[in-house]
């Protein structure tokens, strides 16, 4: 019985629910990274590199291969599908590419909570709407007086 209570407590941890939410989430954004890349990347790619489709690229690895599409190919044997494999490449750059910015926007806001904690100081809040609009008026009307002002010829 005391294996099942260990179970029951590793699964109750915070730590393992937090996993299991990210796989979850991780899952999905899969899904719409896959789609972005097969329904929207792949195809403007395609059109500039002269209307072919990577995922239909293909070595056939047996001379009975002679099928034109990667499906009907893999049926008749052996294929190497690297179109199949650019496509995945381009769906895990995507992919890091926006872990990458996911992680450098949290590293952010930790260092500002950090610099916050360390200086006790919170960052000035905006000024209202009214007061930028009278401050983006006031500026304009400055730089106006600045302009050079050049005599008009009389004919």
């Amino acid at each position: 019985m005391s294996v099942i209570n260990e179970f029951k407590a590793f699964i109750a941890r915070g730590n393992v629910m937090d996993l299991a939410i990210g796989v979850i989430i991780g899952s999905a954004f899969g899904g719409i990274v896959k789609s972005l890349t097969d329904d929207i990347i792949m195809p403007v790619v395609g059109a500039l590199f002269g209307g072919f489709d990577f995922s239909n690229y293909f070595f056939p690895l047996s001379s009975a291969v002679n099928a034109p599409t990667l499906v009907a190919a893999r049926e008749q044997g052996a294929v190497l599908a690297y179109g199949n494999f650019i496509t995945v490449l381009i769906n895990f750059m995507i992919l890091a590419w926006i872990i990458f910015l996911m992680v450098k926007g949290v590293n952010f806001l930790r260092h500002q909570v950090e610099h916050h904690e360390k200086t006790g100081e919170t960052p000035p809040a905006p000024p209202p709407a009214d007061v930028r609009l009278l401050t983006e008026i006031r500026d304009l009307l400055a730089r106006k007086e600045a302009e050079p002002t050049y005599p008009t010829a009389k004919l």
